[in-house]
């Protein structure tokens, strides 16, 4: 009967006890709490999208998606090599350069007008609580976060594991002048150490002066958020970027929504649109674009130039590890938008416009 008891207690207790880690973070609460509930987008317990968004569509469940995701075989899901890649010095870079550095899913670093930006760095090897069930392509971890220099601001987007990394921002800490993210998302930043008085919280239409000519903003996302089992406590955004030379726009994630005009209509055109292609699925189609929406994204954005990311390191959809590449090349192909799809690791030139390699048709099947 102890044992039996015994048993019980720890099936009962573990769960807790594995969610009370750090890494979880911790929900807003006090003064933070207040202005969540002022912001006008927090309804019912929790942050609410502009347009009403399921989670799942058609008959889809939760268990289906867990079935599928562990036990449905896609030989292609993930590479069958490693990736290919470079490795620009981020360390020793010439002030004067505009460049941009993708790392695989949606990290990238970019240099513009002499400031140095670094959005949703993920440089565990992992993007869940439980690392073995997304561990990153061989070949897409070629970064760490020593080789990153001083970042004048990092922006996060929202804090799902795959853009918010515990791990690698702890070790980025020393390096972090000012962070701008998503009203409710400091109070996971706050409990892992990090000096308030360097985060910025934006709610959607909120902007912050960085330094003089650079202003950043918060605008809506067709999304959601959660590190636990409670969704919604912190908001999820996009952000315009604005410096001296370029209008930028930082898509984090998004499904399709009418926000993409509104935002192309009030602060386009875009230099470069940076934004998810990756990780789809006719099962949860209202919170990620697929790969013609992504085009369709950009042009509603008025965008020059689109950056593909939520790709190329880790596989939590069920397509396969290339699909998103191969179908936003043939939906781009069809406009005049110019396409960015560097390797991991190689500097793009933002003055300039560059042709790639697609080189992801080079990989074995």
């Amino acid at each position: 009967m102890l044992i039996l008891l015994f048993i019980l207690l720890v099936f009962l207790f573990a769960p807790v006890l594995f969610m009370n880690q750090a890494k979880f973070g911790k929900h807003p609460s006090g003064k933070a709490m207040q202005r969540i509930k002022a912001s006008g987008h927090y309804r019912k317990g929790s942050f609410q999208n502009l347009n009403p968004t399921p989670s799942l569509t058609g008959d889809a469940s939760y268990f289906s998606i867990m079935r599928d995701f562990f036990f449905k075989k896609i030989p292609n899901r993930k590479p069958h090599q490693t990736l290919p890649s470079l490795k620009t010095d981020l360390l020793h870079l010439s002030p004067g350069k505009n460049i941009l550095v993708w790392f695989g899913h949606s990290s990238y670093f970019i240099q513009v007008n002499g400031m140095k930006i670094l959005v949703d760095p993920v440089f565990s090897g992992a993007a869940s609580p439980l690392a073995f069930t997304t561990r990153s392509f061989p070949g897409s971890d070629v970064y760490t976060s020593a080789d990153m220099p001083e970042i004048d601001c990092l922006f996060l987007t929202h804090d799902h594991w795959d853009h918010l990394d515990y791990q690698t921002l702890l070790r980025l800490k020393p390096k972090i002048r000012k962070i701008v993210t998503s009203l409710g998302v400091s109070a996971h930043l706050s409990h892992w150490g990090f000096d308030t008085n360097r985060i910025t919280e934006l709610n959607w239409e909120e902007e912050v002066v960085l330094r003089p000519g650079f202003i950043a903003r918060a605008a809506p996302a067709r999304h959601f958020s959660g590190r636990g089992f409670r969704r919604g406590q912190s908001h999820w955004s996009s952000f315009v970027f604005q410096t001296p030379g370029f209008n930028l726009f930082l898509g984090g994630d998004s499904g399709y929504d009418s926000h993409f005009k509104e935002i192309g209509a009030r602060f386009g055109p875009f230099d470069l649109a940076i934004l998810e292609c990756g990780q789809y699925n006719p099962s949860w189609k209202y919170i990620h674009t697929s790969p013609e929406e992504t085009v369709q994204a950009a042009l509603d954005l008025k965008a020059k130039s689109l950056l593909p990311v939520h790709w190329g390191k880790f596989a939590l959809a069920l397509h396969d590890w290339n699909d998103p590449p191969i179908r936003v090349r043939d939906a781009a192909m069809k406009t005049e938008l110019n396409l960015i799809t560097p390797l991991i690791g190689q500097e793009v030139n933002l003055d300039i416009i560059q042709a790639f390699d697609p080189w992801w048709e080079k990989m074995k099947a």
